[in-house]
Parts: C-alpha cells; structure tokens; sequence
C-alpha cells in the first residue's frame, strides 16, 4: 500500500570525505521497504554533535566511516508506502513517525528485554552503516518508528528524538529526586539546554548550569537556577575553585547530581567533585579524540562520598514517547533554527568550533 507521488530519486546529504567536516548533496535512489519496514517522507533532520563525530572519525572506538555515508538520526516525516508484514502495527498511510539514533532494536535480547535499546546486541543505527535521516526518503521498522503528536511541529520533533531522549533517560538514571540540586555540564548546548528544561520544569530540580559565557542567557532562559561561566574559573587547580564555588550554592554540601552532556574531557574530570554524600554522575557526552579517565576518579572518591558513576545511552522506546509528551505539552522546546541541506558542512564547522548554540533542524523539502 503506497501513495501514488513517490518518486524514484530523491536528494540525500552524505559525508564525501569522512575525516574531514565535508558533506555533499546527492541524488540517490528511493529505497523500498521490505518485510515489516515502512517507507517515510522525511520533512525534517536534527542535526546532532554525534553526527559531527561520525563524519570526522574521532570516535576511536568506531570504525571508520564509510564515503557516501549518509548521516543523521533525527527524522520526522510521513509515512508513504508500507511494506509486507505491517498490517499488525497499526501504522498507515500519512501517519506522522520519528526514526531515531537507534534506527533498529531486535526487541528479543537480554538488552531489549531489560528495556535498555540502546545497548541491543542487534541493534542499527542510523546514518552510521545505515542510511540515515538527511535524506528524503528513509525506511523505518514498523515497530520501533516513534509517532509524533498531532499538535508538535515537525521541526520541534526531529531534536526530541536523540537529544531529547538521550537526556530524560540520563536524568531518570541520576536517581535525583524533586527539589534536589542537579549540575548539567555543557548546559547550553544541544543536549544541554534541553536537559535544563526537563529537571527544572519537568521533573521539578534545582539547576546549575556550567558552560562558556556566551551560552548564559540561553541556559538561564531554559530555566537554570544559577549559571557558571566555566572560563572564569582556573584551568591548572585540579577544578578546586569549581568545587568551592559549587559547594557554595548547595549549602556548602554540592550537587545531589552531576549529567555531562558535552564531550569535552575536562568537563569529565572536573564534574565528580562537584557531587555531595550519595551523589550520582552519570556520563552522556562521548569524549571524542584519544580518551581519557576521569581524573578523579580515584577511590577514595567513591568510598569516602558512596558517589556513583553511570553511563546514559540515548533511551528506550517508551521514553521517547514521553519525551514527545513533555514537548507536545510546551514543558520541553528545542531551541533551533532552521537550514536547507547545503547548509549543512557550514553547520558542522559551527559546532566544531564550538559556537552553535542549541540545536540546528534541516528542512529536507530540496
């Protein structure tokens, strides 16, 4: 069952020279869905620091990305064609879905079962050995697409669905509880400023967010209780002024929470001191380049303070869902602006140098 306009090619963004911040924009083919897929007419992509990781081969973990990749993983279109095997799903034509970092969960393993997709040993994602959303057209299990609300815009969506997700799941897993103090480090950025809008008006935290001077009023305007400027503080202290400073806004105590969603090291080694008693990091931004251990991370650090540490991959497919109810409802906005898909190595060079602030959305219409 298919709408009768799609096309046979389409326009697509792909990484030309993967080491390099280099996209080019193509004209491929339109794909057809197989068992259990359905074929979407994407309208919009969010762009994502992870995206900028893949294109330039600085996740060492990673192999290395393939020329012709085409990236992205936060697309929001209409579904146009559904094929064989999706009768079951409830899904048809022109119905409005997400595809996601994680493009594909098997739903069966160990991972999937204890409702961590992120870690599905099956798993796919998009825009990294699979085509993703900065194209036109892409094809999407019929069981895991996310549906968007009616009364979400389509460009508000598309930042839910990796940046989103990835940080309600990391502050659930903080454990902080209403009217307790969380730390978002790097809380003007992508992931950042949306972090800072679900604890302090979601789910109802004492914001402190830490970031360059240039992103205050954004983190403020998110709803940041208080706001510190990383560059005022000495970079060669061991992070003692930090501490001190932090400390200073709990009650001499510090934070009941610390969420790093930037990438930078520093931002790692500075952030477990600024816990209190019980206190929980939990990591989201992937260091990128060689990695490097959390400098205190000794310990006596974990004994002496019972702290813990916990890594946050993206969420599941519920908290996706919820997600998109926290924005449909007006509680969570990705602040964005809006580009055309030759846009785009511009936007990369932007985040690279570390000058974009909150998200950029491409409209993939042409």
């Amino acid at each position: 069952m298919a709408s009768p306009e799609i096309p046979q090619k389409q326009k697509a963004v792909i990484y030309d020279q993967p080491g390099s911040v280099s996209t080019k924009v193509v004209e491929i083919d339109v794909p057809e869905p197989s068992d259990g897929e359905v074929l979407i007419n994407l309208t919009h992509s969010g762009v994502c620091h992870s995206d900028l990781g893949i294109m330039t081969n600085t996740w060492h973990a990673l192999p290395p990305t393939q020329a012709g990749q085409v990236g992205g993983h936060e697309g929001v279109g209409k579904i146009v064609k559904l094929g064989p095997g999706t009768e079951s799903s409830g899904l048809k034509i022109g119905d409005r879905v997400g595809i996601k970092w994680v493009a594909s969960a098997c739903g069966n393993c160990l991972p999937c079962q204890a409702g961590t997709d992120g870690l599905c040993f099956n798993q796919k994602i998009s825009g990294f050995y699979t085509p993703g959303t900065f194209q036109q057209y892409a094809l999407g299990p019929a069981n895991y697409v996310t549906p968007i609300p009616d009364s979400l815009d389509s460009a508000d969506a598309a930042p839910m669905l990796c940046a989103g997700v990835t940080v309600y799941s990391a502050l659930k897993r903080s454990n902080a509880r209403p009217g307790q103090w969380v730390v978002i480090s790097g809380a003007g950025g992508g992931l950042g400023h949306l972090a800072v809008q679900l604890a302090s008006r979601g789910m109802g935290l004492r914001v402190i967010g830490i970031d360059h001077s240039s992103k205050a009023e954004l983190v403020k305007a998110s709803g940041a209780e208080h706001f510190v400027d990383i560059t005022q503080f000495p970079k060669d202290d061991k992070g003692v002024a930090l501490k001190n400073h932090v400390k200073g806004l709990t009650d001499g105590l510090g934070a009941h929470a610390a969420v790093v969603c930037t990438a930078a090291n520093a931002a790692y080694a500075q952030a477990l001191p600024l816990l209190r008693f019980n206190g929980t990091l939990v990591c989201v931004g992937i260091p990128e380049h060689e990695p490097q251990p959390i400098a205190t991370a000794f310990p006596g650090a974990f004994i002496n303070q019972h702290a813990t540490v916990t890594g946050s991959a993206v969420g599941n497919r519920t908290e996706a869902v919820e997600t998109l109810e926290f924005a449909a409802r007006g509680v969570l906005k990705a602040h964005h602006r809006v580009e055309k898909m030759d846009a785009l190595t511009e936007v990369f060079q932007e985040m690279s140098e570390g000058r974009l602030q909150g998200r950029v959305v491409l409209d993939l219409s042409g």
